[in-house]
């Protein structure tokens, strides 16, 4: 059985934090979505979410319930923290047919439980809930009143746990042999295919000490001009001489993410590029001289504009927002976003990807840090130089 990555005490409160928010919003059901939350309350890890997943918690202080594919109840066993009767599957004759739906089967189930009636709340914008799914769950469901609820669970998670940084500090440990695997292997004639398997080597074995996992997010490795957009995908294209490299990598460890993008350099550094560079990296101490609890999310972004507005420059794009445990496609939070008008007032235990990218026209670099608010300021948890790495 795999060890719960943490307490059951911990699971409890983070209910308890959960069911407050519903009965302030007068929830007697939450169904949860998006699969980050799922295992934030539960604790199950597994890849089964390409068929219809959720788990529910009752306003009532009872356990929350995970529901899928019957297959995949066992990997609720053996990774979640419930007991066994709170782990349920659903029939496999409901799986991908046109004649009917897991979400028929489960509404059944959710109408037998008594739980059929009542404001239920839902996450309506989790990657893997479809129109279709939403549809028949609520036509099984025709005595409810449906209530959006996304982002109620990940607000709750943009505070983090002791427990939980101590899993994103071995996650940064991960993102910082990452981009040391990048640095290393990549070279004019290197293939871009071939230093992305070296550097997810680095991902996933990249400490003695504990196990990494799959990224949220693919690693990205933009040279020349596929560096003047964010996110072109890897082919076997090989690097060439005086190309310059954006690197946005990561580490995670028990599906906490921590970012850490960097530049590097094949050749001689163009005076645009240094001079670029040299705007992001103050601009980046501008970030982190203006993290403290108190401060709105837009202030971070000003300080940032402040100094690149100096050199001439303009970013359009966030720079920033809240990172924790992930599940693909994404490993952000979807809740603080360092940009004008973002009024979120930031908390000790928030913890931030603030990502400088600059995408040029035909080149581009890009400098992150994981950065988490203290009691009295912030610490990055990443410590890795942040430099233009020029490698001759």
């Amino acid at each position: 059985m795999t060890p719960l990555p943490f307490h059951p005490d911990e699971y409890r409160s983070r209910l308890s934090a959960i069911r407050a928010e519903m009965a302030r919003r007068s929830l007697d059901l939450l169904i949860v979505n998006d699969v980050a939350n799922q295992h934030y309350i539960t604790g199950y890890d597994g890849w089964s979410f390409y068929t219809p997943q959720m788990v529910l918690v009752p306003h009532a202080d009872e356990e929350p319930v995970w529901i899928g594919r019957a297959m995949d109840a066992a990997g609720g066993l053996l990774t979640a923290w419930m007991k066994r009767e709170n782990v349920v599957g659903f029939p496999e004759d409901h799986v991908q047919r046109t004649d009917r739906h897991p979400m028929d089967w489960i509404a059944a189930w959710i109408d037998r439980k008594g739980w059929g009636r009542g404001n239920i709340g839902i996450e309506l914008e989790a990657y893997y809930y479809s129109p279709k799914a939403h549809a028949r769950l609520t036509a099984g469901l025709p005595n409810a009143v449906f209530h959006d609820a996304d982002l109620l669970v990940n607000w709750i998670r943009s505070v983090k746990s002791e427990a939980e940084i101590g899993y994103l500090r071995k996650a940064s440990r991960l993102a910082e042999a990452a981009v040391t695997a990048a640095y290393e292997v990549i070279a004019p004639g290197v293939r871009e295919c071939d230093a992305i398997a070296k550097i997810q080597a680095a991902q996933v074995a990249g400490s003695p000490d504990f196990a990494g996992d799959i990224t949220a997010l693919p690693p990205t490795i933009l040279g020349g001009e596929n560096a003047s957009a964010p996110h072109i995908m890897w082919s076997d294209r090989r690097f060439g001489h005086n190309e310059t490299v954006a690197l946005e990598l990561a580490g995670v460890v028990r599906r906490y993410a921590a970012g850490l993008a960097r530049t590097l350099q094949l050749g001689a550094m163009p005076a645009k590029v240094g001079d670029t560079g040299k705007a992001v990296l103050e601009g980046m101490e501008a970030v982190l001289a203006s993290i403290r609890p108190g401060v709105l999310a837009e202030d971070i972004e000003a300080s940032w504009r402040k100094v690149i507005q100096r050199y001439g420059l303009k970013k359009e794009s966030r720079i920033g927002y809240s990172i924790g445990a992930a599940y693909p496609p994404d490993w952000g939070e979807h809740t603080i976003s360092l940009r004008q008008g973002d009024k979120t007032i930031l908390k000790p235990g928030n913890v931030l990807h603030s990502i400088l990218g600059m995408w040029m026209d035909g080149w581009g670099i890009e400098v992150s840090e994981t950065i988490l608010v203290t009691a009295d300021g912030c610490e990055t948890l990443t410590s890795f130089p942040r430099e233009i790495h020029v490698k001759h």
